[in-house]
């Protein structure tokens, strides 16, 4: 592979300076780029659960060693499958899994991905807060955030405010709001050149020099937003080090602050030599692409300046939305989706924080969207969010309601591509039904005569 000269002079310098082993990195760059998948651990509880994923999907039990959760795979399947579309996994390359394990979100934290899109990293830290706290995922470029919208709802976190806004206007409206805050920063992307061509290309254009004063600027809007007693993780996928440890350096002198929070290193992650407690995972000594990952902890002793936590407030029930709910889903677990809706001219939802608080942001989505109610001639109708099943288990839906297929059953092919399917023994003979795969929800249908309207989106469609 031809890379960069300015790239292998900032290499070979960085080799001849540090005590880093230099032997099968260039070689590495010939070399193909791992793949892997993510099992959802809100969605696949058990372990017998995951191997049927990863024998359906074509991929072996090969851990990731710094993941949960996390696994290799040779397969293009997993992002083709029905348990992708059901939220059950998620491709992701494996050095990207590190930052969010090493951010280590707990239920009830109030958490910010600075640089969502696509959502790998949010989406792991959906699974942690385990539906409780507030997970802020946020997308500077509009399209990118349809995307992460996407693979938030896919997820089925319900928890979720998604904005499409520059850091320093977060900063501006929610100054020390978070209790901890991941940075996937935009960089120059070295460690992605042997899986991505456009890396290389991107790497001529927007070297580190473009993107180191836009590190900087994310990390200060951090400072801002973030609690005493709080958590930055920043990560890149380049080796330079001007984007690395001296990025870190550099806003340590400005914030002291802060300090760096050292981790027990697992197999495959190599300690920074230029900054103690800093990560990066090398090509050429694990399994993964290139990255690097430091965790800071604010120490400061006056807490910063701070806007409250402001819960949503439940309005008045919607007899629309219990006709719907009731239709689907057992009766004690009816009152929680009632009980907590909220009408928003004609949509229902369950917002995440109180809108009061997001007033200045550009927000895409806040909390679960149930569904719209419409008029249509003299009487009014409900139609649902598509999204909604993603945020069932199967425990919550009736019998009568639930129609799940084998991952490889023609008819679950035919739902996925947008087809109107049959029904099954045991099934009501009318109304709303969930679509699933192995036991996962992933859609509604709608049943008369034997036979169920599809109703899985255009957009979401299988090729």
């Amino acid at each position: 592979m031809k890379l960069p000269e300015k790239f292998t002079d900032e290499m070979n310098a960085f080799f001849e300076a540090y005590d880093v082993p230099e032997e099968g990195f260039w070689a590495s760059f010939d070399e193909p780029s791992e793949k892997g998948i993510r099992i959802s651990r809100s969605k696949v509880a058990d372990i017998e659960g995951r191997r049927q994923i990863l024998a359906d999907t074509a991929c072996g039990e090969d851990p990731v060693n710094w993941c949960d959760g996390g696994y290799y795979s040779d397969s293009d399947k997993p992002g083709k499958s029905p348990y992708y579309h059901a939220g059950a996994v998620y491709p992701q390359e494996p050095s990207a899994m590190l930052p969010a394990v090493i951010l280590d979100a707990r239920p009830g934290d109030i958490v910010l991905d600075m640089c969502a899109a696509p959502g790998g990293k949010a989406t792991r830290i959906g699974e942690d807060l385990k539906g409780q706290g507030v997970l802020f995922a946020n997308e500077i470029n509009f399209k990118r955030s349809k995307a992460l919208l996407r693979n938030i709802e896919r997820a089925g976190i319900p928890n979720a405010v998604i904005l499409n806004e520059t850091p320093e206007n977060i900063a501006s409206v929610l100054p020390g709001f978070f209790d901890k805050i991941i940075i996937d920063a935009p960089c120059s992307g070295e460690g992605m050149m042997r899986r991505d061509d456009q890396a290389v290309r991107s790497y001529l254009k927007f070297g580190p020099e473009t993107v180191i004063p836009i590190q900087k600027d994310i990390l200060e809007a951090a400072a801002v937003l973030l609690k005493n007693k709080g958590d930055i993780v920043y990560s890149t996928c380049t080796f330079c080090i001007d984007e690395d440890e001296k990025q870190i350096v550099s806003f340590l002198e400005r914030h002291p602050d802060f300090r760096v929070v050292e981790h027990e290193l697992p197999e495959g992650v190599s300690a920074s030599p230029v900054l103690k407690g800093a990560m990066r995972i090398w090509p050429h000594l694990a399994r993964g692409d290139g990255h690097f990952c430091v965790h800071l902890r604010r120490d400061a002793d006056e807490e910063a300046l701070t806007k409250e936590f402001v819960p949503a407030v439940p309005r008045k029930k919607e007899d629309l939305l219990t006709e719907f709910l009731s239709d689907i889903l057992k009766n004690d677990r009816i009152d929680y989706f009632c009980g907590s809706a909220v009408k928003k001219g004609q949509s229902l939802v369950i917002p995440a924080v109180d809108d009061r608080i997001l007033y200045g942001l550009k927000v895409v989505k806040n909390g679960i969207f149930l569904g719209e109610t419409e008029s249509k001639g003299n009487r009014k109708i409900f139609s649902p969010s598509n999204s909604f099943p993603l945020l069932l288990d199967r425990n919550m839906i009736r019998d009568d309601s639930f129609i799940s297929f084998d991952s490889d059953d023609i008819m679950l092919s035919k739902y996925l591509k947008g087809e109107t399917v049959e029904s099954v023994p045991g099934i009501k003979a009318q109304g709303y039904v969930v679509i699933g795969v192995a036991g996962y929800p992933l859609g509604l249908g709608k049943i008369s005569g034997g036979m169920i309207k599809n109703l899985y989106p255009a957009a979401w469609r299988m090729e």
